[in-house]
This record gives structure tokens, sequence and C-alpha cells, in this order.
């Protein structure tokens, strides 16, 4: 049985028109606040990581405020970290002892998070890592990541690898049949030779796609954030995934398959330099870099989820929640022209930021401040029927200028009273500009 993207832009139709998620990365290792994969950097042994297990007590958790500060920011899918590659279950598992209902929490914590964001009517997403370093019978001497690697104890272990697989296809089926409708399963992820059906990737689908027919999976199960998979060939395998997963990087054209048709892609982006809680990590990037970066995916045709990282107590820092809520400054204002909008590929790309479309509307993402009018590249002044600022509404005229008579093939647009003046931008983050179209110029 094999994939098509016919199925895949089907499936993914409310993740496109989406386009901003809230990803999070929360587990024992928010505890240390190094990283999620401290056990593997410091090459800690299941005993010296244990004492985080022993601790793990989350009194301020709670997955509705979560959910309501992802609407907030003008969110509308949340993915949590069920498990990571520590191995270490949010969930409350049938088939292992090292999940949170036997920390002093004790509580299922993937429970009370899926049920939170249905209530605020957000997409549910969940994160589960195909690598676990607390497994017995996962590799480790010879493993690329594994917290063992190298360590000679482990050289001629003998390890019963189906059991290991027995065990994820049995907690795949957990989390896709014990917490009702699941809209996004995060595979994390594929290397060397770890990959595909060295995780009986068609038979994990199968199943999967038994429980959950309308389910997205990422790409993961056959690569990583470094590579697409078969979803960009002509061979696209039913464990392909239905959209490509970049990390820490915005593709300079968007992502294509082998015919130059678009793919359904999502870059994946940390706040600052974790994933995880790291309460030294202050190298914050600013919400003017994040909001454009969520401009610039939805100009190439993608999406853009963005990682908080839970304190050990469950809390967002007040740095991300400052973050968000420069989100939600500028979302609530101007979110029509990233809800449900495309890249505007048949217009070349303005020197001043992006164009993103929807329907006859050209939405026109200026981020550079202009000296006088600002040139449309691509426009033509006939087809413009109307031209509005998305924050207010207020008129944006095309522009008279005696200064743009020796361009006449350019269109140009000007506000303020004076066309030739210089007005500040309304935002300096990002000043929309509404440009509806007559007729059917911006249909594909």
């Amino acid at each position: 049985m094999k994939n098509s993207l016919e199925a895949i832009n089907k499936r993914t139709e409310w993740f496109r028109e989406s386009r901003f998620g809230m990803f999070i990365h929360w587990g024992l290792y928010s505890i240390p606040g190094k990283g999620e994969w401290i056990r593997s950097h410091q090459r800690l042994t299941v005993e010296e990581y244990e004492p985080y297990f022993e601790s793990f007590n989350p009194t301020e958790y709670n997955p509705r405020e979560w959910a309501r500060q992802a609407k907030a920011a003008g969110m509308k899918y949340m993915v949590l970290t069920a498990k990571h590659h520590d191995g270490f279950c949010l969930f409350d598992s049938d088939y292992t002892e090292y999940k949170a209902t036997n920390t002093p929490i004790g509580k299922d914590l993937v429970k009370e998070f899926v049920e939170a964001v249905r209530e605020e009517g957000l997409k549910v997403g969940l994160y589960f890592s195909l690598i676990d370093w607390y497994h017995k019978d996962f590799p480790k001497y010879a493993d690329l990541n594994h917290p063992m690697r190298g360590n000679e104890a482990y050289k001629d272990e003998k390890i019963d690898f189906d059991n290991y697989l027995t065990y994820l296809h049995n907690q795949v089926k957990e989390i896709v049949t014990k917490y009702g409708k699941i809209d996004i399963l995060w595979f994390d992820y594929s290397y060397e030779e770890m990959v595909g059906e060295k995780w009986q990737a068609t038979k994990l689908i199968e199943m999967v796609r038994h429980y959950q027919p309308d389910v997205i999976v990422d790409n993961r199960l056959e690569t990583s954030g470094e590579g697409f998979g078969s979803i960009v060939t002509d061979d696209i395998q039913l464990y392909s995934g239905d959209f490509v997963s970049p990390e820490q990087i915005v593709p300079h054209e968007g992502i294509r398959n082998y015919k130059g048709d678009p793919v359904p892609w999502e870059l994946c982006l940390t706040m600052n330099n974790n994933w995880a809680y790291n309460p030294t990590d202050y190298l914050y990037k600013s919400s003017k870099t994040l909001i454009r970066k969520l401009v610039e995916c939805v100009s190439k045709n993608g999406n853009m989820i963005l990682n908080v990282g839970p304190d050990a107590l469950g809390q967002i820092n007040s740095p991300s929640l400052a973050i968000l809520n420069d989100f939600h400054e500028w979302m609530s204002r101007n979110g029509e022209s990233i809800y449900g909008c495309v890249g505007a590929y048949d217009l070349p790309k303005p020197e001043w930021g992006y164009y993103t479309k929807k329907d006859n509307v050209i939405y026109a993402h200026v981020f550079e401040q202009p000296i006088g009018p600002i040139a449309l590249p691509g426009l033509k002044e006939e087809e413009i029927k109307r031209m509005s600022f998305l924050h207010d509404g207020s008129e944006v005229k095309i522009s008279k200028s005696w200064t743009t008579n020796a361009f006449p093939d350019m269109c140009f647009a000007q506000f303020g009273e004076i066309p030739h003046f210089t007005y500040p931008l309304p935002c300096d983050v990002d000043s929309v500009i509404k440009i509806e179209l007559r007729g059917d110029k911006n249909e594909n």
C-alpha cells in the first residue's frame, strides 16, 4: 500500500488553513534544566537520572492555561511531548512503570492536556519518540545517540529489538486509542539504519490509520529534521507522513516534490536555543523575528510550530509569555493574512517583505520602512479594486507621485497625504496592506 499527495493534501486541509501551532517540550528533563537531551549529552546512567523521576511533581501544571495562552497568541493546534527520548511517559501506559502516574504528581498528564486543548477549540497533537533510552532492549553501545554509546559494559550486550518494537507499537496504540480523536501524531526521529521498516513503519501506520484515519503524521518515521523522505518522490511510502518537518531553518523556496508540486511542511522553531526548559538560556529571538518567520513560512506555503518549554512546576516562563503576548497583539489584527493563506508565487518577491494571498486578496507584508511610495511588483493598477491597512482598515492609495513617473510599468502604493513624503509604518514588526483584486488575478 502506498500514500499519495492527493490523500496527503486532503488530510492536511485544516492544517494548512491553521498555519500556526504550539510545540511543548516538557518532562523529567525540565528539572535539571539543561535540555531534553541531557541524558545523552552527559551520558547519564538510568540510576543517575532516577532522582528526577522520584521528584517530578509539577504542582502548577494547568494545561487549560497553556491552551488559553496558545489560543490568544493565534495558534490553532498544540503538540505535547507525550514521551521523549528518555523514555519517560507523561501518559498512563500499561506497558511501563516509567510514567507520570508513578511520580509524586500521580496523574495522567496527557489526559488532562488533550481535554484542555479540546475545550479551547484547538486541535490536539502528541509527540512520541521512536527512541527510548530507558528500555532495556533499545540498542546502546553502537547507537549514535544512546547515553551508553561506547560504554564497554554494553559492548557485548544481547538485546531483543523485536521486544522493543512490540513495546513501541503497543504504546503508540495507547496514544491513538485512549485519548479520543488525535489530530497530529508527531514521531521523532529516524537516523542511520534506524529508519522506515526498522520501526516496522508500515505495520505501525496501518494500525494508526485504523484507529485514527484522519490523523496527520510528520515525516520522521523516514528521516529527521535534516531530510524530506519519500513524500517528495514519485514513490510515496505509506509511512512517509503528511508534512515535512524542517527544524530551526526556513526552506529558501518552501518545499516541493520532484514534479515541483507544493508539499505540506512545518517549521519547528524554538524561542531561545533550547526545546526544553533551560533557565540559563537567555538568548531569546525577538518577537519581531518570530512573527516575521511565521509570515515567511506562509509566503512559502508552510506552517510554523513555535516551541515553549515549561519549567519543572509546569509553568511557562515570563520571556516566553511576553513573546506569546506580542503574537497576540499582531495576530489579533493581522491573522487574516496568515490563516488559509498561501504564497503568491505568481508575483515577484518584493524587496520590502513578503506577499501572502487568499482567494482574490493579496496581503503585502511590509517589513522595511519605505521612502515615499511603496512599489508593488507584479501588480497592475487596473487589477486593484481597493487597498487598506489590515490592522485598522484605513485607506492605502495608489500613488500618483511625480517621483514614480520614471517607472510607468510599476504600480505604487502610498499612505499619508503627500505622496513623496516619508511616513512611518504603523507597525514596525509587519504592516500588512490588504490588496483586493478585481477578477481572478489571484487564483491558481
